[in-house]
């Protein structure tokens, strides 16, 4: 299998964090058996996250993230150290590096790891270049409740005892075991309604389209695919109706009236929401949309960074919507890839993208992160069907 054949918000990512100069880059390379990351004396070698994806015996494809000293100094540390902490956002499991007995840095940071759930491998550093790791182990033990793995990248010393640690601790909600074995049987029939605007690139289907499609087949289901203006077309040529249908949530009330009455009724915005965030998070949140006023306040988040084209979902049709029902004088904000304000609490209401390009660990950080300021947050799918009528129609 190809390195890069899974989409990177597929994989497990294991962070790497330390002081400058504690090793990481080293750690990494030992890890993986490759040099995958630049390594050096001087402190601050490694600036902004380093993303590596790598297919691992016993863990499959995870994504290690080198990350920069989180001791880092001045103006221009000041910002590295905020790309580690959004690195800290990704992870789903940490390794953290320590090569002396000033805890003062880590406690911050393993204090941020546990409020987040994230699971922590504690690990003494550079082994063969400290007076007592021993000593510094038995420290670690006593402050965190953890046994450290004391570990030289020059002698190789518990170097393999790494990997079968981060298999043991891979968390149990990694990533939702399907998109769409809840719903389903084998032998199903499922009608896919596929979107085949400007923005599914020439000659190929997005994301979302091709894992669902996949997880149907995984589970034995008959997948029949149509575009919109071929769904009567599609829907005649089934001997009986079929079980689902899954559609382009852009049109979502076109397919709510044409589809069986029999056929269940979902998109692949809303089946996202589950495999990717906390669905019933989104379910509640889009009941703000009926508080909604024209003084409102809503954001817009989506995950891909594609230069916006006409019709864009995100920044001109659910922004047309809500402007239909609330009045031209509501204010919506737009931003993209990881650019995420820090303070929601101007905010009535936030409607995130499916979020095919982040990892669960991500996008259950923004959800927190909306539930702390408690800020409702809903999806794209789940907002159209609401704004449509048609939300307690849809299966999720």
């Amino acid at each position: 299998m190809s390195l890069t054949n899974t989409p990177s918000a597929n994989r497990l990512h294991i962070g790497l964090f330390g002081k400058r100069n504690s090793g990481k880059s080293s750690l990494l390379n030992a890890i993986t058996h490759q040099e995958l990351a630049v390594v050096s004396d001087t402190p601050g070698t490694t600036t902004d996250p380093v993303y590596k994806a790598m297919e691992v015996h016993g863990i499959g494809p995870c994504m290690f993230i080198d990350t920069a000293g989180f001791d880092d100094i001045g103006t221009l540390g000041e910002l590295r150290i905020s790309k580690t902490k959004e690195a800290l956002q990704k992870t789903d499991i940490a390794l953290m590096i320590f090569t002396d007995s000033d805890f003062s840095e880590e406690d911050d940071w393993m204090a941020s790891l546990k409020e987040q759930g994230i699971p922590v491998i504690a690990i003494v550093g550079k082994t063969d270049q400290l007076d007592d790791a021993q000593q510094l182990a038995s420290q670690i033990q006593e402050r965190y409740q953890m046994k450290p793995i004391p570990v030289s990248t020059k002698t190789g010393e518990g170097i393999e005892q790494i990997l079968p640690e981060i298999i043991r601790r891979i968390p149990e909600n990694f990533e939702s075991p399907s998109i769409i074995g809840h719903l389903v049987h084998p032998g199903d029939t499922v009608l896919l309604v596929m979107p085949q605007d400007i923005q599914a690139p020439k000659g190929r289907l997005i994301l979302p389209q091709v894992q669902t499609i996949r997880d149907l087949l995984d589970h034995q289901c008959v997948v029949t695919c149509s575009t919109a203006d071929r769904l009567d077309t599609a829907l005649q040529s089934l001997n009986a109706p079929p079980q689902l249908i899954i559609t382009d949530s852009q049109v979502f009330p076109l397919v709510s009236q044409k589809k069986p009455e029999s056929s269940l009724l979902t998109s692949f915005s809303v089946l996202f929401a589950r495999y990717k965030g906390d669905i019933d998070a989104f379910i509640q949140g889009a009941q703000a949309i009926d508080r909604l006023t024209e003084q409102s306040r809503v954001l817009i988040a989506e995950a891909c960074t594609h230069a916006p084209l006409s019709e864009d979902i995100g920044r001109v049709k659910i922004p047309r919507l809500l402007r239909k029902r609330f009045g031209e004088a509501l204010s919506i904000d737009m931003v993209s890839g990881v650019d995420f304000p820090k303070d929601l609490s101007g905010y009535d209401l936030v409607i995130h993208c499916g979020a095919c390009m982040f990892n669960r660990k991500y996008v259950l950080s923004r959800v927190r992160q909306a539930k702390q300021q408690d800020v409702p947050i809903t999806n794209y799918g789940i907002t159209i069907a609401k704004l449509t009528g048609i939300l307690d129609q849809v299966v999720y």
